[in-house]
């Protein structure tokens, strides 16, 4: 399906909200199944990378054919690269390493705002199981044969009816769920963003309450394709930055420096970096794990 060389399960894997994700599923035989509702319904698809330029599909459900529709641009089909210049030998060594890396555009606004906005303030363990809590209790069973387990995210309706005391049993705290139910709220006005620049995507997504720099950066990332969004305020991300490109940790200003010279694919090099020089070594002190559900 994709005209350029493309690896599904890197390109794919900042999608998945932690390893137990309801939604997301690789299995044995090297297939990688996701879950996803659309204006049509729910659908379950499966992609299978048979060679660089070749990926198969498959779905099942109400929104199958806008699964399959979509495909293209989950896979980066607009992705432009053209612009893109390492710069660095580290880096060009990098891209050259992974030529099939791009950033992916679900082009679903609300289903990667919720985990984002879970995410916020906690350790990604917290997130991650608040997230499939919150799918497993209040999402419906993915349809066809999809491996078991997998779940399919509530609309906008099906957030505004989880109850208080479900966000408290998923550990979620009181703010954390006014901004999830904020979200929902205003689902349809969020969803217009996908036709926007970047720059004013960012702007509607931040007119909620909640919803910040950091939280909007991940939605573009995910939902809107967008290589040059970076997460800044990420608790690890400025040091990892630093420590990969000069040596040492730095802050967010210091980061958005760094990267400066990149700008149109700041996240891109994000993602290289992650991929191919690994994190800072932790000395700071860790974030607590927070247990809502005993306050």
């Amino acid at each position: 399906m994709p005209e350029q060389p493309v690896d599904v399960r890197r390109t794919l894997a900042r999608l998945a909200r932690g390893r137990h994700d309801p939604t997301f599923r690789t299995t044995p035989d090297g297939a990688l199944w996701r879950t996803s509702r659309y204006r049509s319904g729910p659908a379950t698809y499966r992609l299978v990378q048979a060679s660089p330029e070749r990926v198969d599909v498959r779905a099942w459900g109400p929104g199958a054919d806008e699964a399959v529709e979509s495909v293209p641009d989950l896979l980066g089909a607009r992705d432009d690269l053209r612009s893109f210049d390492p710069v660095r030998p580290d880096l060009r060594d990098a891209h050259r390493r992974h030529p099939g890396l791009r950033v992916p555009r679900t082009g679903r606004v609300l289903e990667a705002l919720v985990p984002a906005v879970l995410e916020q303030r906690v350790i990604g363990r917290t997130a991650f199981e608040a997230w499939r809590w919150l799918l497993v209790h209040h999402g419906e069973p993915a349809p066809g044969p999809a491996p078991h387990g997998m779940r399919v995210v509530p609309d906008a309706a099906g957030w505004l009816g989880v109850p208080s005391w479900d966000f408290h049993r998923a550990g979620v705290d009181p703010g954390r769920a006014r901004t999830v139910r904020a979200c929902a709220r205003v689902a349809p006005r969020l969803e217009e963003t996908t036709s926007m620049t970047p720059a004013d995507a960012a702007r509607r997504l931040q007119a909620v309450p909640g919803v910040g720099p950091w939280t909007a950066a991940e939605v573009a990332q995910r939902a809107l394709g967008d290589s040059d969004a970076v997460s800044v305020g990420d608790y690890h991300l400025a040091a990892d930055v630093g420590w990969a490109l000069v040596g040492r940790r730095v802050d967010d200003a210091t980061m958005l420096e760094l990267l400066e010279p990149w700008r149109g694919h700041r996240y891109r090099v994000v993602r290289l970096l992650e991929l191919t020089r690994g994190p800072a070594p932790r000395r700071g002190p860790r974030l607590t794990i927070q247990d809502h559900r005993r306050s």
